[in-house]
């Protein structure tokens, strides 16, 4: 049986990172997504504040309820956004313990094993905040959404009125 060449042994093992570093592309795809959002949410709470001083009470009253909202998917965002950085992070020292594995006598499997699925469990955990972000954005939007039905509502009433 043949001995694998250390050049054999180097390129199994780039082949072994390529499914990580896919994986890294994905979770900056993700990242991006989510400093995005954060970074609308941020900016809309900064119009917010800045115009908040020439409200009257009402309008006053409901800026302060949407800017509580807003605090709270900044939080989230925040949170997924480490979650989903601490995933990349892991993954980089995967690949880096894939490659330093095979240079040095130690055993990594099991530190690589224990890496990646703590990756996959942050990777996760930021996806499920993202979630839970997108269903506050969508439900603060939902009430609005509900006027909007009523006026149809009462348009399509209005309607049936002139045609009897």
């Amino acid at each position: 049986m043949a001995m694998p060449t250390p050049v054999d042994a180097i390129a199994h093992n780039i082949q072994l990172a390529v499914a990580p570093v896919f994986l890294l592309s994905g979770i900056g795809a993700i990242l991006n997504v989510l400093t995005a959002r954060l970074g609308r949410v941020v900016d809309r709470a900064r119009k917010i504040e800045a115009d908040i001083a020439g409200y009257d009470s009402g309008a006053r009253e409901r800026a302060l309820d949407l800017l509580a909202v807003l605090d709270r998917r900044m939080i989230v965002v925040q949170y997924a956004v480490a979650m989903c950085t601490l995933a990349a992070l892991f993954v980089c020292l995967v690949v880096a313990l894939l490659f330093v594995g095979d240079l040095f006598p130690f055993r990594a499997s099991a530190v690589v094993a224990a890496l990646f699925v703590g990756a996959m469990v942050l990777l996760s955990g930021g996806l499920v905040l993202f979630l839970i972000e997108v269903q506050i954005a969508t439900k603060s939007v939902r009430v609005q959404g509900e006027l909007l039905v009523g006026r149809r509502r009462g348009r399509a009433g209005r309607a049936r009125a002139i045609d009897d």
